[in-house]
């Protein structure tokens, strides 16, 4: 019988550390909780790292790519075309998440796990060919078990390849025409609650194109007739080779010790499936923003997660989180770098 690593334990937090921490920030020269979430991110990294005062100098971003069958049906604004487009864009450098790693000094890897070109060849990218594309899960399921099971190891393998960089942050990032509509999709079947309240614009799409890809998913849905406790038949029938791809390397990551920041809206639905294979990697999962598909929120209540920044994006490419790198840094060196009490000379508030 094959080896489901994906169901091995992930590393423990260490609780001394966090203690250590929780303790340095008690004695910094401010008043308690004043900095807020960059005092309990701070708390949380040193839990992750093993360290009373964390780092984050090395950061890897994954950039998965794939097309989706789904698309047939009319739920995207834009031509599936402009997948194996973006790739190109990625390794040229011109993309967001591109500027984005440039600018972090961040190491970015582009990922295509199939794309309805098969002959696509970039150089930079590593090209898997799990398929042409998904198939269109309006009518069959979105990919059989081998793919699935070739997903989770692609994003596996990507975050060994981190790991063996000494990476401190991993960034996963997702490039998929309808990957909007699948990762609803696969939300709703998780979450067991209607398509309306996840189907959002996606790239752009108007009112009434909202209201059809609710309806393709509510379809969907019933036909494959998927129960939230089966997460891994789910992802199956509705998901995505990207989304696939990013619960298998967020559990890797956790398994290895390597903190994760989740970006949007598919990353983290791509989140709430890898903690439904496998809860144990919560802890290692942090949340970078508030996007603006309206199924985000529900997603993050799902996960209990509180993210960084709520600034209306709905890029995706992992550059959400990307652009939240300098605010965990900052709060590293704060926590680093203040003076205590004691050090500076300041009268602490009496006990």
């Amino acid at each position: 019988m094959t080896h489901l690593w994906w169901r091995d334990a992930c590393q423990p937090v260490d609780t001394a550390a966090m203690t250590q921490a929780t303790e340095r920030q008690r004695q910094l020269t401010k008043p308690a909780g004043s900095l807020g979430q960059l005092e309990t991110v701070a708390i949380r990294l040193a839990g992750l790292q093993g360290r009373e005062r964390p780092r984050l100098e090395q950061v890897a971003i994954a950039v998965f790519a794939g097309d989706h069958g789904v698309v047939a049906e009319g739920i995207s604004a834009y031509p599936q075309s402009v997948t194996g487009q973006m790739l190109g864009n990625f390794v040229a450098g011109g993309a967001a998440i591109s500027v984005l790693a440039r600018q972090l000094q961040a190491h970015l890897e582009v990922v295509d796990l199939g794309t309805v070109d098969p002959t696509l060849t970039l150089p930079g990218v590593r090209h898997l060919r799990l398929g042409a594309g998904t198939a269109n899960f309006a009518h069959q399921p979105a990919m059989t078990e081998a793919q699935l099971n070739a997903a989770l190891q692609a994003g596996h393998d990507s975050a060994e390849r981190a790991a063996q960089t000494g990476t401190q942050l991993f960034i996963g990032g997702e490039m998929g025409i309808g990957n909007t509509t699948a990762a609803a999709a696969l939300a709703s079947a998780l979450l067991g609650c209607g398509a309306a309240t996840l189907s959002g614009p996606g790239t752009g799409l108007d009112e009434a194109g909202v209201r059809h890809k609710a309806e393709v998913i509510e379809r969907a849905l019933a036909l494959h007739g998927l129960d939230a406790q089966d997460p891994w038949r789910a992802a199956a029938c509705v998901g995505g080779f990207e989304l696939v791809a990013l619960a298998g390397a967020y559990l890797a990551c956790a398994q290895r010790g390597i903190a994760v920041l989740v970006d949007g809206f598919i990353c983290s639905v791509a989140a709430l499936l890898a903690v439904r294979l496998n809860p144990t990697c919560r802890p290692w999962l942090l949340f970078a923003h508030h996007g603006a598909e309206p199924g985000h929120r529900q997603v993050l209540d799902a996960l209990d997660a509180d993210p960084l920044l709520a600034l209306g994006l709905r890029l995706g490419e992992g550059s959400g989180a990307a652009l939240a790198v300098p605010l965990l840094r900052l709060a590293c060196a704060l926590h680093a770098d203040m003076a205590t009490f004691a050090e500076a000379a300041v009268a602490d508030r009496p006990a």
